[in-house]
């Protein structure tokens, strides 16, 4: 069973939403997230990014990061404000980006569950981000990030989500790359019979956001050490029925060649697979689009009838057939000779890399379903690094869970 929980969010008032409304701490660098804040003091990242506050060379990991998120977490709680609702509830959160829309249920999930492979998993995560987010989420006293889960649509959870999604919602607003966010709270008469329904779902899927489960996982087991049982046995998350899920492809490129020619390396991967002209995205499963001197090509793999669900990824045979063969790309998360461009950047992104010379060479695949995910979560599997891009993404900052 999926435990479902309610609670009482921490959120900006109508008229201050959309300027605390920040994306993913995760998605941006120091950088990116110093800019998209400026000018705006009430933007989520002083708290999700407080190094954006502090000199330019100040390590993200010290001390003063994680006192400088709580001195920044205080001023928008009075100043945004951000208010707590009088009472613990169950939420409806949509996202709209143009012909696309998708409404999930947010509210608190079971650790517990979690921990019980409930709650499944498809990602490694690194010892460092945990540590970061469960030093943030401990300093803070809150989980202000939900963890996007998906679960097997069911009839029951919709009609009631759609009917609290026909009341006045809590509020909504358009954020600057076009995406709709709009908050419900579900009437308390419809409460029971949501947390009755999930009871009937038998397992739930983290698309996005394993670094902050794994997280709040160990904030619990130091809390619990010194308090006991409490409001942090739970974890913030909002879930989506997966035919409502978006993946978007998550590319790569690769910075050089490896000291071959590129009609050398075309010449080795046609030892191997067919190498014709093509187009900048690729068709269907099975397909690779490349580009390299620029040039497009569509390199075929060919049909992934055998082997494990992730051994069945076009991610992962690509990686076992030519990155890591042909041009020495090991472990793809550490090695520096690689880089990745997910979601709506696309094509301009990878095509741009290469006419500069930042990159000899892209790779555009096929976007990885979210009927893959659930098929290697239930095998117990785990997803090639950087193989699912979810679009549109949450905001943090909408509703924090304090505890």
């Amino acid at each position: 069973m999926a435990g479902l929980f309610p609670f009482r969010a921490l959120r900006p008032t109508p008229a201050a939403a959309s300027a605390v409304a920040a994306v993913p701490y995760d998605v941006v660098t120091v950088d990116e997230a110093r800019a998209l804040a400026n000018g705006n003091p009430f933007s989520f990242l002083h708290v999700s990014r407080a190094e954006i506050d502090l000199p330019s060379r100040t390590d993200p990991y010290a001390d003063t990061v994680y006192d400088k998120a709580v001195t920044n977490f205080g001023f928008l709680r009075t100043s945004a404000p951000l208010v707590v609702e009088d009472e613990a509830a169950l939420y409806v959160y949509r996202l709209q980006s143009g012909e696309h829309q998708q409404s999930g249920v947010a509210a608190c999930f079971s650790l517990d569950e979690y921990e019980a492979n409930v709650i499944r998993k498809h990602e490694r995560t690194r010892r460092d981000k945990e540590d970061d987010r469960t030093r943030h989420m401990l300093a803070i006293g809150a989980q202000t990030g939900p963890v996007f889960l998906a679960f097997r649509s069911a009839a029951d959870v919709g009609a009631i989500v759609e009917r609290a999604a026909s009341r006045e919602p809590l509020f909504g607003f358009e954020a600057p790359d076009g995406v709709r966010h709009t908050i419900w709270k579900v009437p308390q008469s419809d409460q029971q019979a949501l947390r009755e329904a999930f009871a009937r779902v038998p397992s739930m899927y983290i698309a996005d956001g394993h670094h902050r489960a794994a997280s709040a996982a160990r904030a619990r087991a130091q809390l619990r050490s010194t308090k006991g049982a409490g409001e942090w046995d739970t974890f913030l998350g909002v879930a989506f029925p997966h035919d409502q899920v978006q993946i978007l492809a998550y590319n790569r490129l690769v910075k050089d060649l490896g000291g071959i020619s590129a009609p050398a390396f075309l010449g080795q991967l046609r030892q191997h697979f067919s190498v014709e002209p093509g187009p900048a995205a690729p068709a269907r499963r099975g397909e690779v689009s490349m580009l390299i001197e620029g040039r497009w090509y569509t390199i075929k793999l060919g049909n992934a009838a055998t082997g494990s669900a992730t051994a069945r990824l076009d991610v992962n045979r690509l990686q076992e057939a030519v990155l890591a063969p042909l041009l020495g790309i090991g472990d793809v998360r550490t090695d520096k000779r690689i880089d990745f461009v997910g979601g709506a950047r696309g094509t301009p992104a990878l095509e741009r890399a290469v006419a500069s010379g930042a990159a000899a060479v892209a790779f555009s695949l096929y976007p990885v379903s979210i009927d893959d995910l659930m098929a290697i979560s239930d095998e117990g599997g785990i997803m090639p690094p950087k193989s699912t891009w979810f679009e549109p993404k949450l905001r943090d900052g909408l509703l924090s869970h304090a505890f």
